[in-house]
């Protein structure tokens, strides 16, 4: 970015910059912090001797996705930071416990066909009963994985519905991240989350993922939407599915579909997906499929009401983070102060509110 532009993003008069930059006053404390909030720093960042040093500053997870992003705004950067900092914040608290933890093991999937490799990690994952975003986000946590959902309001951890990221994971080889955005559907969530799971355990690699990736053609996508596809939908779900009651018309399709999409929480498109790929329909009427929902109206936003403000921290960290916040509360290892900041900055009363909400979750 320009410096003109960090001007307006900073809130900085132009007049004031122009005189700044050249030599003529200097800026006040409070246009430092404004600058240093932008860039999720604090004001002891301009006292640092030295020129920053980006592979000093930043992880190799971060300059991974951010080389392959380059255009990737300052809100997004910030909020990979921010769950890079929840990790190790996470990782201090488990350090300390005496309580076990499950620590990121998947099982080895090379030279295994494809349909194999999503067998194999369904039964690590050891899923049993209803099958949702909920359902899989707490299964893959169990194993060693941290899975942040961004929130649908306005505030630090919203990725803006504009903006066309939809997930995003950082390898890690113990407990590596997974961040899937807030969507009004959670099918589509759901998906988000087996792509990006599929990132960690058949690329090893962080990865960012726009809308355009899931239909993008490169190797590893194609490997990944696969992979996703069928871990969540197996195909002797497949089997139950009576291809002769097939409907000559495209939107009937969800009709036709609906008590399997139901039954393990995908959308209609990710089951088409599959029979074409198993040759039991036409590739023609999953495109069909899909330019029929390009007519659709779109959907609303999704943001809405605070008033349970007290459950965001479950929502955005997931229950394990917010379970082992509170462990090390009540075991004193933390104060009340720490574990609010953990826990997106709560305040006393809701976080009452929270530990009554995770404990009725547990």
């Amino acid at each position: 970015m320009s410096t003109g532009e960090l001007a307006i993003e900073a809130g900085i008069a132009g007049t004031t910059w122009t005189k700044f930059q050249d030599g003529e006053i200097g800026l006040t404390f409070n246009q430092l912090k404004a600058i240093a909030d932008y860039f999720g720093r604090t004001v002891f960042f301009f006292l640092e001797n030295g020129i920053p040093n980006s592979e000093k500053i930043h992880s190799m997870q971060f300059r991974t996705l951010t080389s392959q992003k380059p255009d990737l705004s300052a809100k997004l950067t910030k909020i990979i930071e921010q769950c890079e900092k929840q990790r190790e914040v996470y990782i201090a608290l488990r350090e300390e416990s005496a309580k076990k933890v499950e620590h990121f093991s998947p099982p080895v999937l090379t030279s295994l066909s494809s349909d194999r490799k999503a067998n194999q990690v369904r039964e690590w994952l050891q899923l049993s009963g209803k099958r949702n975003f909920l359902a899989y986000r707490e299964a893959i946590e169990a194993k060693g994985v941290l899975v942040f959902q961004t929130a649908g309001y306005k505030g630090a951890w919203q990725i803006a519905k504009e903006n066309p990221v939809l997930g995003f994971s950082l390898y890690f080889e113990s407990y590596p991240i997974i961040v899937v955005k807030k969507l009004e559907s959670e099918s589509r969530m759901l998906f988000t989350l087996a792509h990006e799971l599929a990132h960690l355990v058949l690329h090893k690699t962080s990865w960012i993922d726009y809308e355009a990736e899931f239909h993008s053609d490169s190797k590893d996508e194609v490997e990944a939407n696969a992979f996703a596809a069928m871990l969540l939908v197996p195909d002797d779900e497949l089997n139950q599915i009576s291809i002769d009651s097939k409907p000559k018309l495209v939107e009937q399709y969800r009709e036709w579909l609906k008590p399997i999409t139901r039954r393990l929480g995908v959308s209609t498109e990710v089951v088409l997906r599959r029979l074409v790929d198993r040759r039991s329909i036409a590739k023609g009427d999953y495109v069909a499929y899909r330019q029929w929902l390009t007519t659709l109206p779109q959907v609303g936003g999704i943001g809405g009401s605070r008033g349970y403000r007290h459950r965001e921290p479950a929502h955005i960290f997931g229950h394990q983070f917010v379970k082992t916040v509170f462990d090390a509360l009540g075991e004193k290892r933390v104060t009340m102060t720490k574990a609010s900041k953990y826990l997106d900055g709560l305040r006393l009363s809701d976080m009452h509110k929270l530990r009554d909400y995770s404990n009725a979750h547990a």
